[in-house]
């Protein structure tokens, strides 16, 4: 029997007036101590249940279920003209406020403001019979859910021969965002639109990781538990340990697709192709592979190739798709390898951490095929020496540079599995400086 996974907590920071209070009246504070905070986390992987809130890195999560492969968030509600729209918060500009409304702290989204289109500017009305203080956020666009998505592989299974996205960000939708007269930069995907009933089975109004949505309800006399959205994790890595994260957002439509992301071309103009700097750029890295290891029961699986035949990809992911969920929570994920982490113990690196990932896609060659060289990567220092040091094993696809391809991806982190990332597996060496930006040619 499933259990009821509606929160059961008073769900503080579901008032976005207070966000936005907090966003006018506090100062920038320093890091939250994440890092400090979970160093103590049991160096042990959770195989059943609810994850260890010491494993949780947003702090603003209800639960993160090991079992149903998910996390489930507070929601918020918003409108477009009109229209009633629901959205997460996992982001800030500002560490003080992240630590404040339990969200991630990424300094380096503040970069986004210099592209204009980039981040919404957004407006707030709240009610004055809302009991609750709850306000309601203004977007300019929001994403389209309904278009079916598809999925078919190719002859080589990856590229696929027809890729659709499920949702679709056009015009003026941005994940990003900053309420007016401030410069602070939220990340807050919108996952489902209208007022309900909900498809959380083909997904025709909610994003294509949303498995429940569960309403606001009162609890007696004053007792208010804040409405929250389950959404199906994605298992990585970072610095060598296993991670878990959502997608919400791609510039590319595969990606979008493969990530079961919506698709939002405008978010390929962020700054800046190639960079993960702290001057100028909002992004931070990912390295995927194309044809790494495959097989179910494989434990050195990653790639593209191994999510589309092992992860079930082409199927919806809900609650009632027992093969799919099981399929991730086991490795059929495409395992990819991130950058910087919140919890990676010096200050450049905790407080480099972007969700927006700038992805590099990498494709074994045949020689390391053939010699069994295509192992399975997780650590991102460790990774860049292979095609530096070794060009003939690992290239870009179709033999091309290795490096940025400008395909963006809206990652926010949830948690780490096991034993908590806080250090690189190698010592950066001159050619692999944290921060440098990788080629890119459009």
């Amino acid at each position: 029997m499933r259990r009821d996974r509606r929160p059961m907590v008073r769900v503080a920071t579901a008032s976005v007036l207070a966000l936005t209070a907090a966003s006018v009246a506090l100062a920038p504070a320093g890091a939250s101590g994440a890092a400090a905070t979970r160093a103590g986390a049991a160096a042990t992987e959770t195989t059943h249940g609810d994850l260890p809130r010491g494993k949780v890195i947003l702090s603003s999560a209800v639960v993160v279920n090991v079992d149903r492969h998910s996390a489930t968030l507070p929601l918020h509600k918003g409108s477009v003209g009109g229209k009633t729209v629901w959205f997460i918060l996992t982001e800030s500009s500002d560490p003080g406020l992240a630590d404040q409304l339990g969200l991630n702290a990424a300094p380096k989204l503040q970069n986004l403001l210099s592209c204009g289109a980039c981040v919404q500017t957004v407006t707030l009305d709240s009610p004055k019979d809302n009991s609750f203080d709850a306000a309601t956020v203004r977007f300019q666009g929001a994403p389209d859910f309904s278009p079916d998505r598809v999925l078919v592989p190719g002859p080589k299974v990856f590229p696929p021969a027809k890729a659709e996205p499920g949702g679709v960000g056009r015009g003026r939708y941005s994940p990003f965002i900053r309420i007016k007269g401030t410069s602070v930069v939220y990340n807050a995907p919108i996952v489902a639109t209208g007022d309900g009933p909900f498809d959380v089975v083909h997904h025709s109004n909610t994003q294509d990781r949303v498995l429940a949505i569960h309403p606001g309800k009162t609890e007696g006399q004053g007792e208010f538990f804040g409405a929250s959205v389950e959404m199906l994790l994605i298992r990585g890595f970072d610095s060598g340990k296993p991670i878990y994260y959502v997608s919400t957002e791609s510039n590319d439509p595969v990606t979008a697709v493969l990530e079961r992301a919506t698709f939002v071309p405008l978010l390929g103009k962020t700054p800046f192709a190639g960079g993960d700097d702290f001057f100028g750029s909002g992004r931070e890295r990912i390295f995927a592979f194309v044809n790494g290891p495959t097989g179910a029961d494989n434990p050195q699986a990653q790639g593209l190739v191994h999510l589309i035949k092992d992860g079930h990809a082409t199927e919806d992911a809900n609650l009632g798709n027992q093969a799919l969920i099981d399929a991730l929570r086991n490795g059929g994920d495409a395992r990819n390898v991130q950058g910087d982490f919140p919890t990676l113990g010096e200050a450049n690196r905790e407080n480099a951490y972007s969700p927006l990932w700038d992805a590099t896609f990498g494709e074994w060659s045949d020689k390391a095929v053939a010699a069994g060289q295509n192992t399975q990567q997780t650590d991102e220092f460790r990774l860049l020496r292979i095609p530096r040091d070794h060009p003939e094993l690992l290239t870009g696809p179709k033999g091309k540079p290795y490096g940025s391809t400008n395909v963006l991806i809206n990652c926010p982190v949830i948690a780490f599995i096991d034993t908590v990332p806080n250090r690189d597996q190698v010592t950066p060496r001159a050619g692999d400086a944290v921060d440098t930006p990788l080629s890119y040619t459009p």
